[in-house]
């Protein structure tokens, strides 16, 4: 009887195990040994396609930036919805990966997809008639607020045990051991009030520049 074959060894099955892994274990969990024990090969093997565990990580923070919509930069939308929209994306894909973001927050160095969110963005803001100088800065604070808002949930900080919050020492923090369980819904309705705000300032700050 033939012997089964194994999957064929691919950079993108690669970055696909290390994604999973990062998901499931954090960054520190990722080495060459261990992907190749996930992989079912030996170590050298992955060295194939890529010569260090940082460029693997590199890799798997450019599959999430592909995840990214960045269709509301060419089907029409006014600049505003198509931030709007692409920051909903953007925090939703960082949502589901949130152990890669410290990798995603160093800049898009040279991943292709990340370098693809950031031309639709500044490509989008210049043609609505931003100047250049102002559209880089428009992409730098949204991914600051985006990558801010993923970093860690309010919500989920606060230990759900009332005695944490004596109030003695904490007269306004009463409830504050009911912020966990209603934690993604305090944190959803967080990041649109500021991504509301944010957007109508740059509203106001448009008016001016088109005045």
């Amino acid at each position: 009887m033939a012997r089964p074959r194994k999957p064929l060894l691919s950079p993108d099955r690669i970055v696909e195990t290390a994604r999973d892994l990062v998901d499931r274990e954090g960054l520190a969990a990722v080495s060459t040994r261990r992907l190749a024990a996930e992989l079912g090969v030996s170590g050298p093997s992955l060295y194939n396609h890529f010569r260090t565990k940082d460029e693997i990580l590199e890799a798997v923070a450019d599959s999430v930036s592909a995840q990214v919509d960045l269709s509301m930069f060419e089907d029409g939308r006014d600049w505003r919805t198509a931030l709007h929209d692409w920051a909903v994306s953007y925090r939703a894909a960082l949502r589901d990966h949130p152990n890669i973001v410290p990798v995603l927050a160093r800049g898009p160095g040279r991943r292709p997809a990340a370098l693809r969110l950031a031309d639709a963005v500044y490509g989008a803001m210049v043609d609505a008639g931003w100047p250049p100088a102002q559209a880089t800065s428009i992409g730098a604070l949204m991914r600051y607020f985006i990558m801010g808002s993923a970093l860690g949930s309010f919500a989920g900080g606060f230990v759900d045990d009332a005695s944490a919050y004596d109030p003695a020492d904490y007269p306004h923090l009463g409830q504050a051991h009911l912020l966990a369980e209603q934690q993604e819904k305090i944190d959803e309705r967080a990041f649109e009030a500021g991504l509301g705000a944010l957007l109508d300032g740059l509203a106001q700050q448009y008016e001016r520049v088109r005045a």
